[in-house]
């Protein structure tokens, strides 16, 4: 029996996993770079991160979406559930490029919902099993190297939901960029501003990427080591 340990500390780690890692920490600096360079210029328009989730929102025929002020720094997100978009306090209130930029993409995901964008609609199935392969995928594969292979083999087969997961965000996370852009090129900011916005947007996008990268080299990484234990 090969002892769980080795799930940790095998050589493999570095081939499958620490690429992804780099670029994660990458992406975070780039993001956090981003949004504090462009949080402290103000948008040409004036508007604020509420003021252009709502002109958005009603422009598209989505009155009925409300938008809520919720605590947290960057935990602004749509939730279809209750057809709500939830701001953080910067982003609400602030009239910056990145607030206002920020706003837009959430209403994007907005946008997807009332359109019924087929990526949005998959990841909104894969949540259950996503969320039950992060909480116990890595428990089961550990009890396999004491007890019986099933429960390996059905950590691994949960925990590729989760990879999944983050595969499908991609193109919901693309999207909702590209809406936002094009939304905010009508009017509600400059040019010169949509290039702050650009900024911000793609390196939010490179973090989706970023974490997508490292779930997939996880999954990898696990076929590999099972694959020499068999």
């Amino acid at each position: 029996m090969m002892f769980p340990y080795f799930y940790i500390y095998d050589y493999s780690y570095l081939v499958y996993i620490l690429p992804g890692l780099i670029l994660a920490f990458y992406a975070q600096a780039k993001i956090s770079s981003a949004y504090e360079k462009y949080n402290k210029i103000g948008s040409s328009t004036n508007l604020s991160g509420v003021e252009v989730a709502r002109e958005i929102l009603d422009r598209n025929g989505l009155n009925y979406v409300k938008v809520n002020l919720v605590d947290g720094k960057l935990s602004d997100h749509y939730d279809p559930r209750d057809k709500t978009l939830n701001l953080s306090r910067d982003v609400y209130y602030k009239n910056s490029i990145a607030s206002v930029s920020i706003a837009a993409h959430e209403v994007g995901h907005a946008i997807q919902d009332s359109v019924e964008y087929v990526p949005l609609r998959i990841r909104g199935a894969l949540v259950p099993l996503a969320n039950l392969g992060t909480q116990v995928s890595f428990f089961l594969i550990i009890l396999g190297f004491f007890f019986s292979v099933f429960f390996t083999k059905l950590g691994v087969a949960l925990f590729f939901f989760a990879v999944l997961f983050q595969i499908v965000t991609l193109p919901v996370e693309f999207n909702a960029s590209n809406r936002a852009k094009k939304e905010l090129a009508k009017g509600i900011i400059t040019e010169e501003d949509l290039t702050g916005t650009k900024e911000v947007l793609n390196a939010a996008a490179l973090t989706y990427v970023a974490s997508t990268i490292v779930a997939i080299g996880q999954f990898l990484r696990l076929l590999s080591i099972f694959g020499r234990r068999d």
